[in-house]
């Protein structure tokens, strides 16, 4: 299928048949502007039950028109097909999308469908965004990851106004990786929980994508996409895990400003009884939290990054959170 400048089309690419024997494909809106400029893509549901994303994109569509606009964009709502029907992480196999490429057109059905992401929508791009949210029982403050060490993707990362800028090394398998071998720059964004959708979240990917999209001068600058503060920069992180089992209770939360020994939260047994002081291991910010109560000893509990600088990172969250008040309550067809 051509789309021609200014035009807006869905095209289905054939991945692979259903336990049903019907097609299954993977769905890509493309948006084609009206002048040249580049081509990037804007992917959610690699994990399928990670969906933040999905909102994300639906919330974008409505604003960009392909006749003012510059460049091409593809949208990918759910690439994970299979697990996002299933609210599972996985494919059907149980492999992990997100360590099956480059994938092949004869193996797997997890290394088919990311054969078929990376030569019809990698290759043919110069920048990919990919929204993730947290594991299932867990939160992640909106945050960007980036492959260390890479000075205009770094600068982009910046611009996007996520609250934190994580440098992390790229795993093997993965579409970040992938895509590096292809000459394609990343941006990664972490934001909210598996099978949930919240608003802070929802926005700063919004606003995010926008951002980008302006710099590469592809649309003007949005009214809606204004940049708050300077994120946090971080280039190393640490787990904080249960002591003991037992139940949890947080005193701190994602967002927060956390200095080495602050107790930031104490499990206890089912009685009551024993309780232990969780400390922070580090001066940092909290950048992801277990929302699970019930926990195991040695469950990861909270995520500390060791920031750089941290800006007003506290100031950001409470910014926008309130902001959301002035706001009026989403549609339930908006983000459904």
């Amino acid at each position: 299928m051509v789309v021609e400048p200014g035009g807006c089309e869905t095209i289905a690419l054939p991945v692979s048949n259903t336990a049903t024997g019907l097609p299954a494909s993977l769905y890509v809106r493309v948006l084609h502007g009206q002048r040249p400029g580049p081509c990037i893509f804007v992917s959610a549901a690699i994990h399928g039950d990670e969906i933040t994303g999905t909102a994300v994109i639906q919330r974008l569509l409505p604003k960009l028109d392909a006749q003012t606009m510059a460049g091409t964009v593809l949208f990918l709502p759910a690439v994970n097909i299979f697990g996002f029907q299933a609210h599972s992480r996985y494919l059907p196999d149980r492999r992990d999308l997100n360590r099956s490429f480059p994938g092949s057109a004869k193996g797997s059905l997890a290394a088919q469908l990311a054969n078929t992401f990376l030569k019809e929508v990698i290759c043919h791009c110069s920048l990919g965004i990919d929204i993730h949210s947290a594991a299932v029982h867990r939160y992640n403050l909106p945050q960007i990851r980036i492959a260390p060490d890479n000075a205009p993707l770094r600068e982009l990362a910046m611009l996007f106004g996520a609250h934190a800028v994580i440098e992390s090394p790229l795993r093997p398998g993965s579409l970040r990786d992938i895509a590096r071998g292809e000459g394609v720059d990343m941006l990664l964004l972490e934001a909210g929980e598996a099978l949930r959708f919240d608003e802070l979240s929802v926005r700063c990917g919004v606003n995010g994508v926008l951002n980008v999209m302006a710099h590469l001068g592809m649309i003007q600058p949005h009214p809606e996409a204004t940049q708050v503060t300077i994120p946090a920069r971080s280039r190393r992180s640490i787990w904080v895990r249960a002591p003991r089992g037992g139940l949890c209770v947080l005193q701190q939360k994602s967002g927060d400003a956390v200095h080495k020994g602050d107790i930031i939260g104490r499990v206890a047994g089912i009685f009551g009884d024993d309780p232990e002081d969780i400390r922070a291991p580090i001066d940092g910010m909290i950048i992801g939290h277990a929302v699970l109560p019930v926990v195991n000893q040695g469950d990861a509990l909270v995520h500390i990054a060791e920031v750089m600088r941290f800006g007003d990172v506290e100031q950001r969250v409470d910014q926008i959170t309130d902001g959301l008040l002035n706001d009026r309550l989403l549609d339930e067809d908006e983000l459904i």
